[in-house]
C-alpha cells in the first residue's frame, strides 16, 4: 500500500531531523545490546536503523540533498 502525502520543504526537513534523532537512539541501543551479548536485540535495532536510514535518504532525495 502506498500513501500519497504533500509536504512543504520545511515539514520534510522536520521529518528528517526527527528520523536522525530516532536513528541515534537505535544506534546507541544496538551498541548496548552488543555489549550485553544480546544478539537478537542487536539484530532488531540494526534493522530498525537501516530502515530509518533508507527512509531518511528518500526524504533527502526529495529535497535534493
Amino acid at each position: 500500500m502506498a500513501i500519497k502525502l504533500t509536504l512543504t520543504e520545511d515539514e520534510t526537513e522536520m521529518l528528517i531531523d526527527a528520523l536522525e534523532a530516532d536513528l541515534e537512539g537505535y544506534v546507541e541501543a544496538a551498541k548496548e545490546a552488543r555489549g550485553n551479548n544480546n544478539r537478537e536485540d542487536v539484530k532488531t535495532f540494526t534493522e530498525a536503523g537501516e530502515r530509518i536510514t533508507a527512509l531518511k535518504a528518500k526524504l533527502e532525495a526529495l529535497l535534493g540533498e
